[in-house]
């Protein structure tokens, strides 16, 4: 039994290049078989004198690496007799030299990779031009952990239900269980992700006392033990801001949701951090506590901010499975009147659309409340219906997106042109009560959790051509079934409370079909028909179900079936079929889906394309 001491990680792992790999060899190297150096020598040679008796020509010589991969790999990056094969002024010193290296290199390789009794050797073929190097490994079996102890010390071990939790999420998460084959980067990194867990916690100076990795080469079996001292726990003190010259130091502190005396946690940071960097202010966000603890109770908060840019102008073209051609052009200035007043003027055109609209917004109060006033105007041609509408209005907001609610007044004049039916013109003046919940490990790309979200509104009798009420909801959920299969589940509905849609402005009504809605229809394709087109109906429902399976962390294959329609009558109501199969990729700005589906009523193929989420 050989027992190797693994230092702790105070830094993130290195590479495992040979230089982070002799450690690990130096402890288990009584314990490791010796290889055999062959090669056109006397009998009875050494390592040493069979090198030197077959020198190959400075500087021509070829290696060949005979070993299963992915051992394959890793040799050809950390054997330096691979690496220096094309060195121009090769010495036969340095040859000999990385001829007696390579074994013990190539043994260092292959226990990093969890085989420490491999069968190594060096063959040298004098005769080939230019002379060929084989470096053969056979690795035999791999070692595998036998046992697991992951031991937390500490104050976070009484300390319910903070402290256990995270004792508990550690212990879930542990990322190197039992009969996984041991691999010194992947113990690296279990460490790492352990200690991160529970410094996640209030407990964010915990710190790893003691790691090791037990390993009987003959047995082939690997014993893990850490330990973990959690340290105090932590609470959050004042906000310590800096880098600010334009702005004042409340516009950062007011995006905050942090109160002082409460519990600390990593996530609620994050979350700080992350309405920093989209605020438009910032170029860069960085914040962390202070982790002295002599004073864990009242820890600051240290926000170093650096100020982006107030102007900025940008414009593109792109193509969409849903509206085709756009072309786009925007100009963005966030600090117009020296106290943080947004500005956002933007240009849309799309093949069925066209919009232009200007946006002010203040930046958050101390209650933490953002107010926006914007105005526009759009033209759609969409499924025969031609609308063109006209609002301005106000929306507050919360900085709090997690329980997120939104108040909303706005003026619409619309106008809506069938083909083949009577032109239809309305207003409304329509305030309007959002709530959000969003419950999910990560709002851009979720893998676990469920949102929901609930609009309800009025049109204001006298205020507007049709007094009305309006109510919709919209609830996503992620269900992982495994590492590698999850399911997604998206349900929708509204309904307009009024006797009919005429006088009701066309952007309060409902129509559906596409890319993110019903899958297999053309954009806004389910609805009302009114002479040649489909117009918005009072009521709509759709819902879904796509089931993935991940190749990798990033991309993933998804079959899914999707119904819904809009209609003027529930007794009515008909529900479009669309099932089909694609594509998914993780990325930094939300999930990519590319879908090829078939619309059971059109009995027709559709390719849809789309990006993030829409709730």
């Amino acid at each position: 039994m050989v027992e190797i001491p693994i230092p702790t990680p105070a830094l993130p792992s290195v590479p495992p290049t040979l230089p982070s790999l002799l450690a690990l060899t130096l402890a288990a190297a009584g314990c490791l078989a010796t290889g055999a150096l062959a090669a056109d020598a006397p009998s009875g040679a050494t390592p040493s004198t069979a090198a030197s008796a077959n020198a190959v020509t400075a500087g021509a010589y070829r290696v060949v690496v005979d070993a299963p991969s992915p051992l394959k790999e890793t040799l050809e990056r950390n054997v330096g007799l691979v690496r220096w094969q094309n060195y121009a002024e090769m010495t036969d010193e340095l040859l000999d030299r990385l001829l007696r290296e390579a074994l013990d290199e190539a043994r260092n390789a292959a226990a990093a990779e969890g085989f420490f009794s491999p069968d190594s050797r060096i063959t040298i073929d004098r005769q080939a031009s230019p002379a060929t190097v084989t470096l053969t490994l056979v690795p035999g079996e791999p070692t595998r952990i036998t046992s697991v102890h992951a031991v937390v010390t500490g104050p976070a071990t009484t300390d319910a239900p903070l402290g256990t939790d995270a004792i508990a999420k550690l212990t879930r998460d542990w990322s190197l269980p039992e009969r996984e084959t041991f691999r010194q980067p992947a113990w690296n990194a279990a460490k790492d992700q352990a200690l991160a867990t529970l410094q996640a916690s209030p407990y964010a100076a915990a710190k790893i006392t003691n790691s090791e990795a037990s390993i009987d080469p003959e047995r082939r079996s690997a014993d893990l033990l850490i330990e973990i001292d959690s340290g105090p726990p932590f609470r959050f003190g004042r906000l310590e801001i800096s880098g600010l010259r334009k702005y004042a130091p409340s516009i950062a502190r007011n995006f905050s949701t942090i109160q002082p005396g409460e519990p600390y946690s990593e996530r609620a940071l994050i979350r700080y951090v992350r309405r920093l960097n989209a605020s438009g202010y910032f170029a860069s966000v960085q914040a962390a506590i202070d982790r002295d603890t002599r004073h864990p109770e009242d820890a600051t908060v240290n926000v170093a901010l650096i100020e982006g840019p107030t102007k900025r102008f940008e414009g593109g073209v792109g193509y969409s499975t849903d509206v085709q051609y756009r072309a786009n052009a925007s100009y963005r200035d966030v600090n117009i009147d020296g106290q943080g007043l947004q500005m956002l003027t933007e240009g849309r055109v799309e093949t069925t659309s066209q919009t232009a609209s200007l946006r002010l917004s203040r930046p958050p109060n101390a209650a933490g409340w953002i107010g926006t006033f914007s105005a526009g105007a759009a033209r759609t041609d969409i499924e025969g219906l031609v609308t063109r509408t006209a609002f301005t209005g106000t929306r507050w907001h919360m900085v709090e997106e997690y329980n997120e609610l939104a108040l909303s007044a706005t003026c619409y004049l619309d106008e809506q042109q069938p083909s083949g039916a009577p032109r239809h013109s309305s207003h409304a003046l329509y305030p309007e009560v959002e709530r959000y919940w969003r419950r999910v490990d990560n709002l851009i790309a979720p893998t676990a959790g469920w949102m929901g979200v609930v609009h309800a509104g009025v049109g204001v009798p006298g205020l507007s051509s049709r007094g009305f009420g309006r109510v919709l909801g919209r609830v996503s959920a992620w269900v992982p079934i495994d590492r590698a299969n999850e399911l997604q589940l998206r349900a929708e509905g509204g309904a307009v409370l009024a006797n009919s849609r005429d006088d009701i402005p066309s952007s309060l009504l409902f129509r559906t079909g596409g890319d993110t809605t019903v899958r297999g229809y053309a954009f806004e394709s389910l609805g009302v028909q009114d002479g040649d087109a489909t117009v918005p109906g009072r009521y709509y429902a759709v819902a879904s179900v796509d089931a993935i399976h991940w190749i990798g962390e990033s991309w993933g294959l998804a079959t899914f079936i999707d119904a819904g329609n809009a209609t003027d009558s529930l007794s009515g109501l008909h529900l479009a079929l669309g099932y089909g199969v694609g594509a998914r990729v993780r990325t930094p700005f939300g999930p990519v889906r590319l879908d090829l589906a078939y619309g059971q009523d059109v009995h027709k193929m559709r390719v849809h394309f789309s990006v993030g989420l829409t709730v």
